[in-house]
């Protein structure tokens, strides 16, 4: 398989590329949805995403991606029924599942081994993609168009990170803890509520209108199709850099801290925009200490909250018929209104 474009390589789109990054460097803002026109770069950088984390260790053969030292009840490599010897422990490429729009109830929970029940008698567990994508990503291209019974799987694994299978017999359990990343072109619909709100990060994409920038586009992809492995290696110290920068971040996340005055402001803006729930908070919280730690910093600033208080917020404002500017210029005018002390200059009294 022909590696994926340089994650580096690719041009302008910076809101996305680091909606991507900060998912990569914090699993538990609940993955990004990238909306816009065809054609934008969005399954690029995606695919190119996972060429840039560190390899995952997990046990030869095993279709769990089991942590070595925390084998699943459910995999019979790493716990074999026979009292054998696992398999040696092995490193490979953070797992990037795709899951098609046609895929069946099976194909992504698991299901009965139909070959070894007809032929053995036997009952064994066929695994689906929900394990395939445990401790890596899974991307929906055209999620928007994604059947709602998947939609209702992907809730329940994405909500409490455990794949429970119960049919024909089988009652399995096993770990689904993954990223989930979405990509979709709005003018073939909406995506559901329930499903939107899911995600911690939204990015919307446009096309390139900047001529050098569209001409630069051109000129990479054309070098990269005709001579990959060159192209590749021309922009691999890049993609190292980025890569180191998420490693680093990862390693000092939970050392990052939040003033009291910016988790104020933070809350101030919520309630000014009349965001549901207290999701909006816990993800800019987790979005904005993933920023700083991206930076390399150990203190996250209002800078860091109001530059991805877009991404955050954007899909969870309610509609407003009145007001047609747009989601991004309303969170703009939040943010203006909030001052340095979290005090509301709108507010009365």
């Amino acid at each position: 398989m022909a590696q994926p474009f340089p994650f580096a390589a690719i041009v302008a789109q910076e809101d996305m590329k680091k909606a991507l990054l900060m998912a990569a460097v914090e699993p538990l803002l609940g993955g990004v949805l990238i909306f816009g026109d065809r054609g934008t770069g969005k399954s690029t950088a995606v695919r190119a995403l996972t060429e840039l984390l560190p390899p995952i260790e997990t046990r030869d053969s095993c279709r769990y991606n089991c942590l070595p030292a925390e084998p699943q009840s459910a995999c019979t490599v790493c716990n074999p029924s026979s009292g054998l010897k696992p398999p040696a422990i092995v490193k490979h490429r953070a797992p990037m599942i795709d899951l098609p729009l046609g895929a069946t109830e099976d194909r992504v929970c698991g299901s009965l081994d139909i070959e070894k029940a007809l032929v053995a008698g036997e009952k064994h567990f066929e695994p689906g993609l929900l394990a395939a994508a445990n401790r890596g990503f899974l991307y929906i291209d055209e999620i928007n168009l994604l059947e709602d019974h998947l939609v209702d799987l992907l809730l329940d694994a994405a909500a409490s990170g455990v794949n429970v299978v119960e049919r024909e017999g089988l009652s399995i359990r096993h770990a689904a803890r993954f990223v989930l990343v979405g990509s979709g072109n709005p003018e073939e619909g909406d995506l559901r509520p329930q499903l939107l709100d899911r995600f911690g990060l939204s990015v919307d994409v446009r096309t390139i209108d900047d001529l050098d920038q569209r001409i630069e586009v051109i000129r990479r992809r054309d070098t990269y199709e005709t001579d990959p492995r060159g192209f590749i290696k021309l922009w691999s110290k890049r993609d190292a850099t980025i890569g180191r920068r998420v490693i680093a971040a990862r390693k000092i996340l939970r050392q990052v801290e939040i003033p009291d005055h910016v988790v104020r402001r933070m809350s101030q803006l919520c309630l000014r925009l009349g965001i549901d729930g207290m999701r909006g908070e816990l993800t800019l919280m987790r979005a904005s200490r993933a920023a700083a730690a991206l930076s390399a910093r150990l203190l996250v600033t209002w800078d860091d909250v109001a530059d991805i208080a877009p991404m955050v917020l954007c899909h969870r404002l309610r509609r407003d018929p009145l007001d047609d500017a747009g989601s991004a210029p309303r969170i703009e005018r939040a943010l203006a209104s909030i001052d340095d002390t979290g005090k509301d200059r709108h507010a009365h009294g």
